[in-house]
């Protein structure tokens, strides 16, 4: 790498399964200025960490395929403790006790669905930093 030569930067894991809010995340961060990997389960999020590595992560805590976020998560935490600080989760169902029990035991972020582009970008930004 030379003097002028700027470091590659990773980019952002989201893993959704509903096509819309994947297509919605996706054109918020890459529209914020940051690179983004897509997987629409937690079984697809695992596969893609055998060859990539992440800036962080973005998941749902439901996806289909029995790896759900909290799972996702955990294997982070296991397997790439470097990133387990920058896991964010996603969910739309902060009322259901099991939920609410996986996001204090993952101690990660949360943005509860639905949620507007500029509260997430704040939460990408304070947990990953800014676009470069």
């Amino acid at each position: 790498m030379t003097a002028t030569t700027k470091p590659a930067v990773l980019p952002i894991l989201v893993v959704e399964d509903e096509p819309s809010v994947m297509a919605f995340l996706q054109a918020a961060l890459e529209r914020s200025g940051y690179s983004v990997v897509t997987a629409s389960s937690g079984v697809e999020a695992l596969k893609l960490f055998e060859t990539a590595e992440f800036r962080g992560v973005i998941t749902d805590m439901r996806t289909p395929g029995g790896v759900s976020g909290a799972d996702v998560h955990a294997w982070i935490v296991t397997n790439r403790p470097h990133l387990a600080d920058r896991v964010i989760l996603v969910t739309g169902d902060t009322v259901n006790e099991e939920t609410v029990a996986l996001l204090r035991k993952t101690n990660a972020p949360c943005v509860e669905k639905p949620f507007r582009v500029q509260q997430l970008l704040e939460v990408v930004q304070k947990i990953f930093g800014k676009a470069v």
